[in-house]
């Protein structure tokens, strides 16, 4: 626990600290956000020239803090200590963050080069997307850990994902095989990072959400860490059969506490903007997050408002598509709500409301099942 909460507290101060510099460094770049004034949005007043790319802050802020957590576990008796050697976890999970982030970093470049809105075309950017989740997923179904005890026995040859479908845990009758799990690790990734990345139309929205999916898994992987199957010491039956749940544990809470200390620059009025480069390594994070703790069919659940946020964009595209009428004013759902006259910063506590039920649920359904099962 010790870890994780160096980790969080590192990654806010990093981030609360350095993004005031990256303020400042975008700005003589002249790196602000292209905004289209042509869409009658309140919420665009005033905006112009913000700098973006604010995702390198707490994408660094997380790597740092992953580091410190890691410093700290040394620091524990031998006893204690369950992980020290950085792990293909900590690999996977950083490396989709880092990735994505860098797929969001092209786009927002491109924006800013251009003066134009545009960056990236969609077919470069879900190639990118698809590339990362390919790689990272071939890594967490094809490497398993190798953990022994004191005899030298294997105690977890646990992969970083699993070959089946999972809810709260892997669902074994559910089994896609290796190839067809790194398909649907693709498809999470996508819907993941694009999720996140239509989220972020208001100051504060995405990363206020984001904190609360992070700490959300940041809370699963640490329970499944008290009553992990490779612990020695843990002698109840009923155990989550996973890998490294404190890896994962600690980059949750590192990248929850990077977005806490960046949201104090990036809530009304935003003094920056995370950009793609935040929204896709955010989504990256979470997809990853999803598929190491066993819990990918959760993730709807779990990140309920980047679900209902898109499903708003899909449901505008097809009515207009097939009637020529659309459902919403304007889609993302947000700006439906800004043109009907509600304010920013009410859409924005509202939404987060949203976003916090649908974490409460899921980490009740979570809760629940484990106690269904201990009884």
């Amino acid at each position: 626990m010790r870890a994780v909460i160096v980790a969080i507290g590192v990654a806010f101060l990093v981030s609360l600290l350095c993004t005031p510099i990256a303020i400042k460094v975008f700005a003589r770049l002249k790196a602000g956000q292209p905004i289209r004034s042509n869409l009658g949005l309140a919420s665009n007043e005033g905006k112009k020239g913000t700098p973006t790319m604010g995702g390198v802050v707490f994408i660094l802020a997380t790597v740092i803090a992953y580091v410190a957590g890691h410093l700290a576990l040394t620091t524990l008796p031998d006893a204690q200590i369950a992980q020290v050697e950085p792990t293909i976890t900590a690999l996977v999970l950083l490396g989709l963050m880092v990735f994505s982030g860098a797929v969001g970093f092209i786009d927002d470049f491109l924006k800013v080069r251009k003066r134009h809105s545009g960056g990236l075309n969609k077919r470069g950017k879900l190639l990118g997307q698809i590339l990362v989740g390919a790689v990272f997923g071939v890594v967490a179904l094809y490497f398993p850990s190798t953990m022994t005890d004191a005899a030298g026995a294997e105690t977890n040859t646990e992969t970083v994902g699993s070959t089946t479908l999972s809810f709260i845990r892997d669902i074994p009758a559910l089994d896609v095989t290796k190839i067809g799990a790194v398909v649907i690790f693709i498809f999470v990734v996508m819907a993941a990072t694009n999720g996140v990345n239509l989220t972020d139309g208001l100051d504060g929205l995405a990363t206020g959400a984001s904190v609360m999916v992070l700490a959300a898994y940041a809370l699963i992987a640490f329970w499944q860490y008290r009553h992990w199957c490779a612990d020695p010491n843990y002698t109840q039956d009923y155990c989550y059969a996973v890998r490294d749940p404190l890896e994962i544990a600690l980059i949750a809470g590192a990248a929850a506490g990077a977005c806490v200390g960046f949201l104090w620059w990036n809530t009304s009025p935003a003094r920056i903007f995370m950009g793609d480069t935040g929204a896709l390594g955010l989504g990256g994070l979470i997809a990853g997050m999803a598929m190491s703790t066993r819990t990918i069919l959760l993730l709807p659940i779990i990140g309920g408002l980047f679900v209902i946020i898109t499903m708003s964009v899909v449901i505008q595209i097809i009515s207009f598509r097939t009637t020529g009428k659309r459902v919403f004013r304007m889609s993302p759902l947000q700006h439906h709500f800004e043109l009907a006259g509600w304010s920013e910063v009410n859409i924005v506590v509202r939404f987060w409301i949203i976003a916090g039920i649908g974490v409460a649920i899921a980490l009740g359904l979570f809760y629940s099942e484990f106690l269904a099962n201990m009884t």
